[in-house]
């Protein structure tokens, strides 16, 4: 049986399973991507239903075995809680860098260096006012740590507008290389953000 602790985490995706549970992707520091099945977290008296969201530190415990675990325990991680949430303008932006970690890692492959990728691009959208920078140099950074990164880009000038018209097609050009093909569930990211969106308005 596998088991762990209070482990840092986000959550990627949700989709419900039975009455009142949910299948969860996490994202997290020591073990990579993980699905958790976890009961009691829908509905209004629910306590985990608004710590389980999206773009909030977490520290959380399963067990169980095979792929998927049991989710025991789920807290907001507040020693690295940002002072602000992200801005609703920016909820697309990081859906978008969610779906790239779902889209091109593997369950159980601890990716730390990827992790620290993933919550330093998500405190860029929240704090720093050039998006686009902050999505190509994400895009960047990801692709090279999963070892598809690009030569030449060592000395790309992110802050300068001119060249991150001419990197943003030589980067999606490599992004769609490595997505063979697979498309990104912009339709249920969107229904993803209603929800949050809701549940975000009634706390």
């Amino acid at each position: 049986m596998q088991r762990a602790e209070l482990v840092q985490a986000f959550v990627l995706h949700r989709r419900p399973w039975e009455d009142n549970g949910s299948i969860i992707e996490l994202f997290t520091a020591t073990h990579g991507r993980l699905s958790a099945f976890a009961r009691g977290v829908r509905g209004t008296k629910a306590k985990l239903a608004g710590v389980l969201q999206p773009f909030v530190p977490l520290l959380v415990s399963w067990a169980g075995r095979g792929e998927a675990p049991r989710l025991i325990h789920a807290e907001i991680d507040h020693a690295t809680l940002p002072a602000s949430p992200l801005p609703p303008a920016r909820m697309m932006s990081a859906w978008y860098c969610s779906e790239l970690v779902l889209a091109l890692t593997a369950r159980h492959d601890p990716q730390p260096e990827l992790f620290a990728c993933y919550r330093g691009v998500l405190e860029g959208l929240r704090t720093d006012a050039r998006q686009e920078k902050v999505l190509r140099l994400y895009e960047k950074r990801l692709l090279e740590i999963l070892g598809y990164g690009i030569a030449g880009l060592e000395e790309a000038r992110f802050d300068d507008p001119e060249e991150l018209e001419r990197l943003r097609p030589v980067l999606k050009a490599r992004m769609t290389q490595c997505l063979e093909g697979r498309d990104l569930r912009t339709r249920d990211v969107a229904i993803s953000l209603k929800q949050f969106e809701r549940s975000w308005q009634g706390h």
